[in-house]
């Protein structure tokens, strides 16, 4: 496929309400969306960067520059098959995956479109349907994450995460377990523990959590290996899997029973349908996270969530839970049952609301075969 022009726009996108995690709180979401466009088709893709290097290394102003200066040019200037093709292509570029994502998830939108495929069908779905868990930040207090939890349960969210940190874990599970004892209920992390705590983590198997994530250093197989060890409940690693390599692993070295798997922290679709297919041959059940995506990079979620493995509940949940309007159409909604219907229209199914994504943009850059130019 001739790649015609990539558009680069930055969009500033309100919360409906804080997002807290054991690093940091989001309130506003900068998010980076790229346009490509080909032989008359556009694929999008969207960085899941966060504004700050927490997470991972990657924020979104390093993204922006890696897009521009690097990634942008190289693809501008290949006329690539499929998508992939991408990764060989960004080979040289070390790291910045989730600058990567970005344009490899719009080529594989592109290629879709032009097989007059959904997208879902194009990865190797095979789900009409998919489960939905939402994940819960960290509240001002435990009234107030009781409420939340009461409304995702009442909306039919199959499975409910909640962040926890050191001084917001066993108490709060307690009052949660206390409150509802029936619910899937997991927690996530973000690396907030250490090998000190290891006693502290074997106290959470008293509230029969469905896994705990990533609780030890963003970079470690080996410490998690250790506490799996003394574990009965299974620990899901996140951030410490960056691609198949990472993922056999750590299930080698019995680091986790799950994966998470993220688009932008493995570097796209292709690394995604490696890492997935490494964990289905040896057992090991995936789900998919999210990054407070807007429609979307939450509409190439629910393709990825179609593949045969993605047996647990995701982070995919619906626009409503973080924008007050979203910019895609229809929005992305969630049945009673906790489910999401996937889409079989060609590409990611739902269309783009340019004129909202317009009048959000406050940063756009055009880049074309080895030239960019401010627009």
């Amino acid at each position: 496929m001739k790649i015609d022009a990539i558009y680069l726009r930055e969009l500033n996108l309100p919360l409906v309400k804080p997002f807290q995690t054991s690093f940091g709180v989001t309130r506003d979401r900068r998010v980076v969306l790229a346009e490509v466009h080909s032989e008359g088709l556009v694929g999008w893709g969207e960085c899941t960067a966060g504004e700050h290097p927490h997470f991972s290394e990657e924020s979104v102003d390093s993204c922006w520059q890696v897009i521009v200066d690097e990634l942008g040019p190289m693809l501008a200037s290949a006329e690539p098959e499929h998508g992939g093709q991408i990764p060989r292509l960004f080979g040289v570029v070390r790291g910045n995956r989730m600058a990567k994502a970005t344009l490899e998830n719009a080529i594989w939108d592109i290629e879709a479109q032009r097989k007059g495929i959904s997208l879902s069908r194009l990865l190797g779905g095979t789900r009409e349907v998919i489960p939905c868990g939402v994940s819960i930040g960290i509240q001002p207090g435990i009234d107030e994450l009781l409420e939340t939890i009461e409304r995702e349960v009442a909306a039919g969210y199959q499975r409910i995460k909640l962040k926890c940190k050191p001084g917001w874990d066993l108490n709060v599970f307690d009052r949660v377990r206390n409150r509802f004892p029936a619910i899937t209920l997991s927690c996530d992390a973000n690396s907030a523990y250490r090998m000190k705590d290891f006693d502290h983590l074997v106290q959470f198997e008293a509230f029969d959590l469905l896994m705990i994530e990533q609780p030890l250093w963003h970079d470690d197989f080996y410490f998690h290996s250790l506490l799996q060890k003394r574990l009965s409940t299974a620990i899901c690693l996140d951030e410490s899997i960056r691609n198949r390599r990472d993922a056999l692993a750590a299930i080698e070295m019995e680091s986790c029973r799950i994966i998470n798997i993220k688009l932008g922290r493995v570097g796209g679709f292709s690394e995604a349908i490696a890492v997935h297919n490494a964990a289905y041959e040896r057992g090991i059940p995936v789900w998919c996270g999210g990054m407070l995506e807007s429609g979307i990079g939450r509409s190439h979620n629910i393709a990825l969530s179609s593949l045969a493995n993605f047996s647990l509940p995701g982070d995919v949940s619906a626009s409503k839970r973080y924008w007050t309007e979203d910019i895609i159409d229809p929005e992305v909604t969630v049945s009673s049952q906790g489910e999401i219907l996937i889409a079989d229209t060609p590409g990611r199914g739902f269309s783009v609301r340019t004129d909202r994504v317009q009048q959000l943009t406050v940063r756009k850059e055009c880049i074309r075969a080895r030239v960019a130019v401010a627009v």
